[in-house]
This record gives structure tokens, C-alpha cells and sequence, in this order.
């Protein structure tokens, strides 16, 4: 069963893997057959390796972007989280762009994510 601090534990799982760009932690984080979706709209990315695939096509340089996510709340195996995250010009100071992000995340029994759907939007 999923609960609120095995999420923060997936979540910050996911910044790490998003850091290092690490195939194997990529992996990690999601159950073979799970589905992707960077908003609700799209089909999504199906399968962990297409997703890895994804996340290592065109990735963001290191030091030019950070974020901090949190779960606020957890039902069965479905989680709501919320984060913000930053990028930043190369000299990893400079506020190129934010995003206010809402993860929608469904997890197998094994802790893995099978459905991530993630909604954002940029403020004024």
C-alpha cells in the first residue's frame, strides 16, 4: 500500500534520477508498463524503456533547473503531488522560466509508478 512518506520517498527519487539522468534510477522509478503524460492531453509516453528513452532524449543541462515536489494527498495507490520548479540561464542564477506543477501519480504494489500525469502552468 502506498502512503505519504513512500511518495516523498518516489519523489525525491524522481529529482534524483532527473539530476543524474541515470538510466537504472530511471527505471526505478516506474513499473514496465506504465504511462507517461508531460500534460493530461497526450497519450503519454507508454513503457518504462520509452520513457527512459524520453528523459534522456534532449535533457536539461545540469545546474539549470531545480524543484522541490510534495505529496498532498495519498488514496489506495493514487497520489496527488505539488511542486514548483525552476530554470535557470547557464549560470545556474538567472529566472529563465517556473512552472506550479501537480503530479498525478498511480503506483503498483511494488512502490513503482504506473500512471504519471503531470498539470502545470506558468505564473503571471
Amino acid at each position: 500500500m502506498i502512503n505519504r512518506e513512500r511518495v516523498a520517498k518516489w519523489l525525491q527519487d524522481y529529482m534524483a534520477a532527473w539530476k543524474s539522468y541515470d538510466p537504472q534510477a530511471i527505471r526505478a522509478l516506474f513499473s514496465e508498463d506504465a504511462i507517461y503524460r508531460y500534460n493530461p492531453y497526450d497519450e503519454g509516453v507508454r513503457g518504462r524503456e520509452e520513457i527512459v528513452t524520453a528523459w534522456l532524449d534532449g535533457p536539461d543541462k545540469a545546474n539549470t533547473y531545480e524543484a522541490e515536489y510534495q505529496p498532498i494527498a495519498v488514496e489506495g495507490d493514487t497520489a496527488v503531488a505539488h511542486g514548483r520548479t525552476y530554470y535557470y540561464e547557464a549560470d545556474g542564477k538567472t529566472l529563465v522560466r517556473q512552472f506550479d506543477n501537480i503530479f498525478v501519480l498511480r503506483f503498483d504494489d511494488e512502490g513503482r509508478c504506473k500512471d504519471f500525469c503531470e498539470w502545470f502552468m506558468q505564473p503571471r
